[in-house]
């Protein structure tokens, strides 16, 4: 009896992925159609700009990321519950992609724009320091052979990463950096440069979410999978 109930939550489990993973697809048409066929080219920067509607919100699914790592290894501390653990494991690995994607994204922008492919002014050094906890944060989890101790390591090192989260978001207005400031938050970005903005940046957040329920249902299978072993091998 609840072999068929894990089977009837995984098959619900696995629809509302498949929901969220084809209304990001929608909405990712819709975000490249605006970028490059509504949206006007820009005048100082040229076609370059462009990457702007990805390379934003790249960085806000990371940011985003992040913080679920930062909840659920809060939530793990307390509770004990390994399902926090894989949550925020699972985050994270999204997290390292995309904020991988925002390190290759950006010199691509700045090498026609500032002329150098990299400056290590305070935001973009705190993003690869940033880069860099969550790669040791996967390490340690996945290294450390006893698995409560991996998550409780990983828990710590989880909350305390995310302590350079808003450093990098506030870099541009604590120091004087090469990196422009937050059009976004200015309000300094014309209507139809917004509106491509955020359909981008929907569609992007759908992508993180489907990815976050596809990566936590399989650790969850996992997790199963080696339950039966050792039960099998008892």
């Amino acid at each position: 009896m609840a072999q068929m109930e894990d089977i009837g939550m995984a098959r619900r489990g696995g629809f509302w992925d498949y929901l969220v993973l084809g209304a990001s697809f929608i909405l990712m048409i819709a975000a490249l159609g605006l970028v490059f066929l509504y949206v006007p080219t820009e005048e100082t920067m040229g076609v370059v700009q462009r990457i702007f509607y990805f390379h934003v919100p790249l960085a806000w699914i990371g940011f985003l990321a992040f913080f679920v790592v930062f909840l659920g290894s809060v939530a793990y501390l307390w509770k004990r519950n390994i399902a926090w653990d894989n949550i925020a494991r699972s985050s994270a690995e999204v997290g390292i992609v995309c904020i991988t994607l925002v390190l290759i994204t950006g010199p691509i922008w700045a090498k026609p724009v500032w002329g150098a492919w990299w400056t290590w002014d305070a935001r973009l050094t705190a993003s690869v320091v940033l880069w860099l906890t969550y790669i040791a944060y996967i390490l340690v989890r996945s290294l450390t052979l006893e698995e409560s101790r991996g998550a409780r390591f990983a828990s710590v090192l989880g909350i305390v990463g995310f302590i350079n989260v808003p450093i990098v978001f506030l870099a541009v207005h604590l120091w004087r950096t090469q990196h422009p400031t937050t059009l976004v938050l200015k309000g300094d970005l014309p209507p139809t440069m917004l509106s491509a903005l955020l359909v981008s940046i929907a569609a992007f957040t759908l992508l993180y979410v489907a990815l976050l329920m596809r990566s936590v249902s399989l650790r969850k299978l996992e997790f199963e999978i080696k339950r039966l072993k050792e039960l099998v091998s008892d």
